[in-house]
């Protein structure tokens, strides 16, 4: 088995592959694979890969039937202190994509890369477990327990 196939990869497509290589290893703790830049660069954090295809790449081509628009979806990164990574982050000049979100999971931040891709950091509430890493990311607050960033 090939190191490829040791990996989950998710697909973001770019119009800078060479942006969205600096902004994944700079602010997220990516490292970086492999670059065939300005086409295609993957990187790695963990089990993750993510293949960043810019407009030169195979991956770029238009999807079957059509479909328009991007869906809402986002990678899901697990960090140990989500107020220390947020202040890191507003130190680097990122800006935020959502409030800071409380669920009974946990708590959640979005921010995007330079194309609009989303990112979501969670950090799992005290005794969430292997359930509250995994899940609990995607859960609504409650009423009342929105923070603002």
């Amino acid at each position: 088995m090939t190191e490829h196939h040791q990996h989950a990869s998710v697909r973001y497509l770019v119009r800078d592959v060479d942006a969205a290589i600096a902004f994944y290893t700079t602010h997220l703790g990516f490292t970086l694979h492999t670059t065939a830049a300005p086409a295609f660069a993957d990187v790695l954090r963990g089990p993750l890969r993510l293949l960043l295809s810019g407009p030169a790449s195979s991956g770029a081509r238009a999807t079957p039937g059509g479909a328009a628009a991007p869906g809402h979806n986002r990678i899901h990164l697990v960090v140990d202190d989500l107020d220390d990574e947020i202040a890191r982050l507003r130190r680097a000049g990122l800006t935020f994509r959502s409030d800071l979100v409380t669920g009974p999971g946990g708590r959640q931040v979005l921010i995007a890369d330079p194309d609009g891709n989303l990112i979501e950091l969670f950090q799992p509430a005290e005794g969430a477990g292997a359930a509250g890493r995994s899940a609990a990311g995607g859960l609504p607050a409650p009423a009342g327990r929105r923070e603002t960033v």
